[in-house]
């Protein structure tokens, strides 16, 4: 790693370089059967042209054009996030959502909650959700979090105007309901007690939400699905399910936990005098959700490995600084911690924001400047729940591969040998 970086050109060269927490693959998994907690992450399906953004956004724009366009605006803001591994890919091939999923199963991960797109009707974004059903050999357990906002040009700063636009009403809860049966016939869905687990995003859009999920409880159940788990995004000010008659809430991180403190922006070395962004810390959010009480609600707990939408709004985007794959590793594992406390086991589970939204700067999935450092994280953080003999080793074998505690050991250990080889010269 090269001097700090005092200019555009330096900080841009240093986040395309290899960090010094970039991590390898790691070559050791651990059994599925052997995790404490399951781990469902978000999944963002906006990686393959649809012709709703060929014509919003220009022919073949997919989520992968917001991301190339991002770069560093001060010194330290680690941008463009660009793919390692899996590259660039197109989720129009069934193929890259078999690789994702092998490597999410391979470092821990137990599941995939998909964004689904509805509009009164009308889906977009279908494609990869799609290829999991019409290919079972997949190995993949999923669910679906409704994101039932309106459709806006939030990219470009006019938030107000919206591309699509939602109708909710007695008869669209209806028909979503019946577009949901057979994504929840599928023997991968994932499921609490039997009960099928479908998350909203933002219940307080719905003229009357509580109704909605009345219905859509009869539904289901008349249709020999059962009664499904209905969980609702905590966020926007709306945090309590009781509220709606939900079975649980989930954290989703940085909403909730994340937008509170001191704007950093006056304090960071810019480097154009135009920069309206906001810069936030990362370590505060983390100390906050942590701060979190447990609720008389069942909560599941949230984390996010970073945060940084500067490639959806150039120039005006939302930066959480200090983010670091050591430092999400110690949430998580907390969160994992918390989790344990669940009665029964099966709700058990932390929701990771995200595996791939790329243009957010929260994903997983191994990149560039990291490496697969997130990944090994995650897998780290479900060993050291079985302490002290692990259900599963930890990743790797080197020293850098090591958790924390056991780098602490292992410092320990060198400092007198060194002692002792140097007495002896």
């Amino acid at each position: 790693m090269g001097p700090p970086a005092v200019n555009f050109r330096q900080q841009l060269l240093a986040n395309l370089e290899q960090n010094p927490a970039y991590q390898e693959h790691a070559p050791a998994a651990c059994p599925i059967d052997a995790r404490p907690v399951r781990l469902i992450a978000f999944y963002l399906p906006q990686f393959h042209p649809i012709p709703q953004n060929d014509l919003w956004w220009g022919k073949g724009f997919t989520e992968w054009t917001n991301v190339t366009r991002a770069i560093p605006r001060f010194v330290g803001h680690y941008q463009p996030h660009l793919p390692g591994e899996l590259g660039f890919y197109d989720l129009r091939l069934p193929d890259t959502l078999r690789r994702q999923a092998a490597l999410a199963r391979h470092y821990g991960v137990g599941g995939f909650c998909f964004h689904y797109y509805w509009f009164n009707g009308q889906r977009i974004l279908e494609t990869p959700l799609a290829n999991l059903l019409a290919h079972p050999d997949i190995d993949l357990p999923f669910c679906i979090n409704w994101a039932n906002e309106n459709w806006t040009r939030t990219w470009d700063g006019r938030e107000q105007e919206a591309l699509l636009e939602q109708a909710h009403s007695e008869a669209d809860d209806i028909a979503f309901a019946r577009a949901l049966e057979p994504v929840l016939r599928d023997p991968r869905y994932i499921r609490i007690r039997g009960r099928p687990l479908v998350m909203l995003y933002r219940p307080g859009l719905l003229p009357d939400a509580a109704a909605t999920l009345r219905r859509w409880r009869a539904h289901f159940t008349a249709a020999g699905l059962g009664d499904p788990f209905l969980v609702m995004a905590q966020g926007f000010g709306d945090t309590n399910p009781r509220r709606y008659g939900f079975d649980a809430a989930a954290e989703f991180p940085p909403h909730k936990v994340g937008w509170k403190g001191p704007d950093l922006a006056t304090s960071v070395r810019r480097f154009a005098p135009d920069y309206a962004g906001r810069v936030l810390s990362y370590d505060r959010m983390v100390r906050t959700a942590m701060g979190v009480e447990d609720a008389d609600f069942t909560l599941f707990r949230g984390v996010c490995p970073a945060w940084d939408n500067e490639a959806r709004r150039p120039n005006q985007g939302v930066t959480l600084v200090n983010a670091t794959p050591a430092k999400y590793g110690e949430w998580l594992a907390w969160a994992c911690r918390r989790a344990l406390r669940a009665k029964p086991a099966e709700e058990r589970i932390v929701f990771i924001n995200a595996w791939n939204e790329w243009a957010e700067g929260a994903h997983l999935e191994p990149d560039q400047h990291f490496g697969y450092a997130w990944l090994r994280e995650t897998a780290n953080a479900l060993a050291a729940l079985a302490s002290p003999r692990p259900a599963c080793p930890v990743i790797g074998t080197e020293a850098t591969d090591l958790l924390p505690a056991q780098m602490n050991v292992l410092a320990r250990i060198k400092a007198p040998l060194r002692r002792l080889l140097r007495a002896g010269r």
